[in-house]
């Protein structure tokens, strides 16, 4: 069972920069290889994939955050993070996390992305004004 924590979000100018952070626990390098993966939701919407990094580090952005925004993993804490720089207001959405064994092709053809997910965390708020 897959247990995510989401932290770091906040209120932002556009421009601005925040780092998102996610530790999940569950899911470990010792089982196989793993898909960790930021997602975001704004009211009224589905919930979409923003970026996705697989175990071997390979990483997966969706077309609109690419160039902005940087996924990493601190393996040793099973910590998530997410970078995310020249924020836009439409970057105001509410931050998930999700993380599970999948194959490294998965994860790095954003099939991971697009699954529907086993566990979700309570997410974090990002504002951008």
């Amino acid at each position: 069972h897959v247990q995510l924590v989401e932290s770091g979000g906040g209120s932002v100018q556009a421009g601005g920069s925040l780092t998102l952070s996610c530790v999940a626990s569950g899911v470990y390098a010792g089982r196989g290889a793993y898909c960790m993966a930021w997602f975001r939701q704004v009211p009224g919407r589905e919930r979409e994939g923003v970026a996705a990094i697989g175990s071997d580090g390979i990483t997966k952005y969706s077309d609109s955050e690419k160039g902005r925004f940087i996924i990493s993993k601190h393996n040793a804490k099973n910590t998530l993070f997410l970078q995310m720089n020249s924020l836009k207001p439409e970057g105001t959405a509410m931050y998930y996390c999700a993380a599970d064994h999948t194959s490294p092709d998965y994860c790095a053809g954003g099939y991971f992305m697009q699954q529907t997910q086993k566990s979700w965390g309570q997410g974090t708020q990002v504002t951008v004004s």
